[in-house]
């Protein structure tokens, strides 16, 4: 197979890390992103022993910061060669607050705004045969567009819930939006309880094998099975492709919330185009 490049967010520990292991152990090049430079500089020389690793880069920068976001585009963009996948697995749960600075719910911004926005950036730079594989989840509900916007707080399942939801959305969104000249867009549950450091917070228990995890992100990334998936959700819990929550699909609550994502970037400088 042809050596790839991919950007993996969230590669420092989780299902991050062990598609990361996955990947460059069959000669892929990975980027790798994190938010600590010393936990990213552990992960980068241990990708490297890996026994016919392919090539190593990192990248950090804080998802919950829109600055920081645009800026890994900026050094993601400055590379030279083409980016082959983007893999958007970064994702909170828990936080210890729930607002960022500019006021926004931290877990929209991480798990939905942060990837639309790195996705937009970078969709020029990922070929046509490329592919986005962002991580969706079983978990998915009705997107209230106020808790989105800031203006209501939810609990830490209800927010995780409706930005993987929004997530889902304006994934098949900008699938469709691209449809044959853009690359495959898939959004991807990739197993329920694993044994991820969130599941660990949030329930306590030490979950599945992580590796079911990295699999599926794998095969997502390069298989032929996902050749033609562009717009689609593959539910890993039943090893198949599945229409998502029925919201994820509803045209006008998808453009309410494309709309509100475009409108907070806006707000916040961050504008993209649908041609960027």
């Amino acid at each position: 197979m042809e050596s790839k490049t991919i950007l993996i967010t969230g590669s420092t520990d989780g299902i991050g890390l062990a598609t990361a292991k996955s990947l460059i152990s069959q000669g892929h090049t990975v980027l790798v992103h994190g938010r600590n430079p010393d936990k990213i500089a552990s992960v980068e020389q241990s990708l490297r022993a890996i026994p016919g690793a392919g090539r190593v880069e990192s990248f950090r920068a804080d998802l919950s910061d829109l600055e920081e976001v645009s800026g890994l585009a900026d050094a993601i963009e400055a590379r030279e060669g083409p980016l082959n996948v983007l893999i958007n697995n970064a994702g909170v749960f828990k936080v210890p607050k729930a607002r960022t600075p500019s006021g926004l719910d931290l877990r929209f911004v991480v798990n939905t705004i942060a990837p639309y926005l790195l996705t937009k950036r970078l969709l020029k730079r990922i070929p046509s045969d490329g592919r986005v594989v962002n991580l969706s989840s079983a978990a998915q509900a009705p997107v209230s567009l106020n808790a989105f916007s800031g203006k209501v707080t939810l609990g830490d399942s209800a927010a995780y819930a409706q930005s993987k939801l929004a997530l889902t959305a304006w994934s098949r969104a900008m699938a469709l939006e691209g449809d044959e000249k853009g690359p495959v867009i898939v959004s991807v549950n990739p197993g329920s309880l694993l044994a991820t450091n969130m599941v660990k917070q949030a329930y306590g228990m030490d979950g599945a094998d992580i590796g079911i995890g990295a699999d599926i992100l794998t095969r997502a990334a390069l298989s032929d099975e996902f050749r033609s998936a562009n717009g689609q959700y593959y539910d890993n819990d039943t090893a198949r492709f599945t229409p998502p929550h029925p919201d994820a699909v509803n045209e006008q609550r998808t453009n309410e919330i494309v709309q509100l994502i475009e409108l907070l970037l806006t707000e916040q400088g961050h504008a993209v185009t649908a041609s960027a």
